[in-house]
């Protein structure tokens, strides 16, 4: 699609709330990825949404930080109209009840029966909510079911919603009002776990694998929010017209995965996809503790053909040149040449931001915080999500005495400083042993799935340039 040059004159939009603004406005450091952008002082910093015509350059301005991340319409909750919600299931009528209840009949919509053993149930609960139905004689997967309840709605909007989904009043209008923008796709809302008392439940709802977070987002392969899920998406109909897969949307042979595939397709047809988390929607994750573990599992799985679709951008971690020497020298125990290293971008940074205006206390501050966050972020990569791949060479690195205090560090802390964040109502010691088992979960679905697909894409690492930097 052609994306067009300025945002639509009335659309609110904040600077996100990371973004550091100095000299007048006219120096902003954020976005994603996180750069440094000078601004002429005769423009200046002006997010205003009724422009005049005269002003549209400045909306051409608001385009630019939109799209770098550095800033995110806000748009004010619209009327509903001429959208259709999908919701595809197989048995689950408990679920699909609660549902549809709350999705209180105020917009057409239709249920896919993807192969239920008891379709009678599945029709009679749509029945007492006024839902169409449309039953599929086999089951063959929630891509399938989305791309047989497009076949049967016309509408220019589409609202994908998993049955064991649950919204509230006015989750719909808080989400449409980013279409008035036309470069934009689809919209997410904040997919959280519903509310429990089990250690499973209180997991879930602090680290609940559909939940991205409490900061709004354009989506983008490699970005802060890298995918928004189906459980919950808006998407405009001609974008999903515009990148079809085989003649149809979602990618019928993805069992898992093919919301992540549709969003990357969406984004390298030059669409806009943004998350919302104003707008809350809540699922219900397993209650038992092998259900929890095969849907974990499940989850891996699609890392390998996926892969194949968009090489290099499921890599488990992200390595910058500098910031992986430093951190190995960390765990040769070399603190100081370590710390020798990182000064240098750190410098070069402070230089760059001198240039540009800063004051000479506030460029150092943020060179140094910007050389320690990337450090920090490696080790949070290798420890963390990583350990995909690390797992081995850690367990390897404990077995040195020169080596195991490191090694040991990058194992626990990743869990505990994401406690620290997220404030689960989970201990300390708890909350890591099932971050190591979440992370063990995934991990033996992503070895099947690359045993399987005969690829290692998933586990290799993507070397990139740090932020900036």
């Amino acid at each position: 699609m052609t994306r067009p040059l300025q945002l639509p004159v009335g659309l609110p939009v904040v600077l996100d709330s990371a973004v550091q603004r100095f000299a007048a406005d006219t120096v902003l450091l954020g976005g994603d990825p996180r750069r440094l952008l000078r601004l002429r002082p005769s423009r200046g910093l002006d997010l205003n949404p009724s422009a005049s015509p005269a002003e549209l350059p400045a909306r051409r301005l608001v385009r630019t930080l939109v799209d770098g991340g550095v800033a995110h319409p806000r748009p004010h909750p619209e009327p509903v109209q001429d959208l259709t919600v999908i919701i595809p299931v197989r048995d689950r009528t408990h679920e699909l009840e609660r549902c549809l209840a709350s999705l209180g009949g105020d917009v057409p919509v239709v249920v896919v029966d993807d192969g239920s053993c008891d379709p009678a149930a599945v029709l009679a609960v749509c029945a007492r909510h006024g839902a169409a139905v449309v039953a599929e004689g086999e089951n063959r997967g929630p891509a399938a079911a989305r791309n047989a309840g497009l076949a049967a709605s016309s509408s220019g909007l589409v609202a994908f919603l998993d049955s064991d989904c649950v919204v509230t009043a006015g989750w719909l209008e808080g989400l449409v009002g980013h279409f008035r923008d036309p470069a934009v796709a689809a919209v997410a809302p904040r997919v959280r776990a519903a509310q429990g008392t089990t250690l499973l439940e209180r997991y879930a709802r602090a680290r609940g694998p559909l939940d991205l977070g409490p900061r709004e987002a354009r989506v983008r392969p490699g970005g802060r929010v890298p995918y928004v899920p189906t459980a919950a998406l808006v998407v405009r109909r001609a974008a999903l017209d515009q990148v079809r897969c085989a003649g149809q949307p979602f990618d019928a042979s993805l069992r898992y995965g093919e919301d992540v595939d549709l969003v990357w397709r969406l984004h390298d047809a030059g669409w806009s996809v943004r998350y919302d988390p104003r707008t809350v929607v809540e699922h219900s994750e397993p209650g038992r503790w092998l259900s929890w573990w095969v849907r974990k599992h499940r989850y891996g799985t699609s890392a390998a053909p996926l892969s194949v679709r968009h090489p290099d951008r499921l890599a488990p971690m992200v390595l910058a040149s500098w910031p992986t020497a430093a951190l190995a020298l960390l765990v040769a125990g070399r603190p100081l040449a370590a710390g020798a290293l990182c000064a240098v971008p750190a410098v070069r940074l402070h230089r760059r931001l001198r240039r540009a205006g800063l004051p000479a206390r506030a460029s150092a501050a943020v060179s140094v915080q910007t050389s320690t966050r990337n450090v920090v972020r490696t080790a949070a990569g290798v420890g963390g999500g990583g350990a995909v791949t690390t797992l081995p060479v850690l367990c390897l690195a404990l077995a040195v005495r020169r080596t195991r205090p490191a090694a040991a560090l990058l194992l626990i802390a990743p869990p505990l400083v994401e406690a620290l964040a997220r404030r689960p109502r989970i201990d300390p010691v708890t909350w890591t042993v099932l971050r190591v088992l979440d992370d063990l979960a995934y991990a033996t679905g992503v070895w099947r799935g690359c045993w399987t697909g005969r690829t290692t894409s998933p586990l290799r690492p993507r070397r990139a340039r740090p932020e900036s930097s």
